[in-house]
């Protein structure tokens, strides 16, 4: 048995996941890397990690879904979803499914770290000067409408009055930045 902390990365980036294990491994860890979150299922039959980075969207299933079962395995585990399709629905059931925090991309391995690693809640945190763009609101509606739907495209275009090619057109636009 190792004293070596195990890191579980999962994105389907292969650029950013190599970079990001060399990393880790660099600061100590033992990465353990999946491209899908279906990968990952065989490498927790082999190895409970301590710490994680679940990407939200992937081809196949969200990383999201990974949540409880590595819980299951290891209830100490801190888990951060780590995405370039931030939304505030998306971050609040990541967070209520049990993950510790969430950061959008571009991250690095420090960043990934500090926030897994930050203990306390922070009620000085910055609070934004203007509210949210249109474009961003538009974003944001839409995440939250697609969640109560299970992602299912279809019922969630019925539900906003659209048609679903261009829900799925909107879908495949990076959100707006603020």
């Amino acid at each position: 048995m190792s004293d070596t902390p195990t890191f579980l990365i999962v994105d389907d980036d292969e650029t950013f996941t190599h970079v990001l294990s060399r990393a880790l491994k660099r600061r100590g860890f033992e990465p353990l890397v999946a491209n899908s979150a279906e990968q990952a299922g065989p490498l927790l039959s082999r190895q409970v990690p301590d710490y994680a980075t679940l990407d939200l969207k992937m081809d196949g299933a969200s990383g999201i879904t990974l949540i409880p079962e590595l819980i299951r395995l290891n209830p100490q585990i801190k888990i951060l979803i780590l995405t370039g399709y931030a939304s505030i629905s998306t971050a609040v059931e990541a967070i209520k499914l049990g993950a510790k925090d969430y950061l959008t991309k571009p991250a690095d391995a420090d960043e990934i770290l500090a926030k897994l690693n930050h203990s306390e809640p922070d009620p000085n945190i910055d609070i934004a000067e203007k509210p949210m763009s249109v474009g961003r609101l538009e974003w944001e509606h839409i995440q939250k409408v697609l969640g109560e739907h299970d992602g299912n495209i279809s019922a969630t275009a019925r539900a906003l009055g659209m048609h679903r090619r261009t829900l799925q057109r909107k879908l495949v636009k990076r959100p707006v930045k603020e």
